[in-house]
């Protein structure tokens, strides 16, 4: 999503980016859901939430927590996956440390308030492999899909 972002991006980005990133986020959830029986998202309006509230110093100066909630109650899954690996520059994602922390500071907070227990899975960044890819852990979400194989 912040890919295609005209405004900026990690340490420079403004509230007014990430306001445009959550908008752009939600909108294109709603064209890519539209009859489908399951959608994938990498990243969810919460990782963007943190990321908002991080340039507005925690504060929420355009009053988007209540979208943002309404919007994360009707994710069926939330996977955080948590940083355990070293970070790679490559040439868009922030490779600084600290600015990693401070995300991952912020949706320590945030994301037991908007997440409900059971629809929280944690695990380890190192956890997704190739033995153990995307597609297989998205199957095992799901359960048993009689007729339908992942991407039909």
């Amino acid at each position: 999503m912040i890919r295609t972002s005209p405004l900026g991006h990690n340490e420079a980005a403004t509230p007014a980016a990430q306001l445009w990133v959550i908008a752009t986020q939600v909108a294109r959830e709603i064209e890519a859901g539209a009859g489908v029986d399951v959608l994938v998202t990498d990243r969810s309006v919460v990782d963007n939430y943190a990321y908002y509230r991080r340039t507005a110093g925690d504060d929420d100066p355009f009053g988007v927590e209540s979208l943002v909630r309404n919007w994360a109650a009707g994710y069926v899954r939330h996977l955080r996956l948590l940083p355990d690996v070293p970070l790679v520059a490559n040439g868009f994602r922030s490779p600084a440390p600290a600015f990693r922390d401070e995300i991952e500071a912020l949706l320590d907070r945030i994301v037991p308030d908007l997440v409900p227990p059971d629809r929280l899975e944690t695990m380890a960044a190192s956890e997704v492999t190739a033995e153990r890819p995307w597609d297989g852990l998205v199957s095992e979400w799901l359960g048993p899909r009689p007729g339908k194989r992942l991407g039909d």
